[in-house]
């Protein structure tokens, strides 16, 4: 059984969903504005939010933003909007996927609980009793700790992923496909984009001049690549 927290402020959307997934038996927490979503997360620590965009009192980018300082919950944005901008925007704060309005609960759900899968199945690494080094780069595979110039870095859960896969292969071309297949799982239902937005953020931690990335290549037309180096 799973807490979710599902926070909008349309109360048929509310009820509807939040009766579909009791039915799968997970616990749900309902709030319909900004800042009672903040407390019902400090006060719950729920495994995953669905988050609408548009909420009174504090909206859903802020939430999100405010989450995203101190937790790696799942978050599912949900925006009533088409626009890009919007699914961009909620990516670029940490969202995991989104979802636009009107939708089909039961997607939803699915979405949902193939989200909570990976998280409960993710395989101890067999590689991970060792730690990979390059320049002022230290990746501790097995503490999931990332050091630049001796200094800790604070990375989210999607972004250690990524960065440890790499690592592990340098030289290795991923494309955008292959990174969200082995990060996010086969049955993700998002797009190549949040690769892009992960990789960007990835860059802006642990690059010298993310403008100019030395430790993440971009390959034109193909995907991405970690730099090989000498693994001291």
């Amino acid at each position: 059984m799973a807490t979710i927290l599902v926070v909008d402020d349309e109360k048929t959307i509310v009820k509807g969903l939040k009766f579909a997934l009791e039915k799968e038996h997970n616990e749900v927490l309902v709030a319909y504005d900004g800042a009672e979503a903040l407390r019902l997360f400090q006060e719950h620590t729920p495994d995953l939010i669905v988050l609408d965009l548009m909420l009174p009192e504090v909206d859903g980018f802020e939430v999100c933003r405010q989450i995203r300082k101190s937790s790696d919950v799942p978050i599912i944005m949900l925006t009533a909007r088409s626009d890009d901008i919007d699914k961009i925007l909620g990516l670029e704060l940490g969202a995991d996927d989104y979802m636009t309005k009107p939708f089909n609960p039961r997607e939803l759900v699915a979405r949902i609980k193939a989200i909570l899968r990976r998280a409960r199945s993710q395989p101890a690494d067999p590689a991970g009793m060792r730690v990979i080094r390059l320049q002022d780069l230290e990746i501790d595979l097995f503490q999931h700790k990332v050091r630049v110039r001796d200094k800790e870095v604070d990375l989210t859960s999607k972004e250690f992923a990524l960065l440890s896969l790499m690592a592990s292969h340098p030289g290795r071309v991923f494309s955008r496909e292959k990174l969200l297949e082995h990060v996010w799982g086969y049955d993700y239902y998002g797009d190549a984009r949040t690769v892009d937005v992960h990789i960007r953020h990835l860059r802006e931690k642990i690059e010298p001049d993310p403008a100019a990335p030395q430790l993440i290549l971009t390959v034109w037309g193909a995907g991405y690549k970690f730099r090989e180096g000498k693994n001291a």
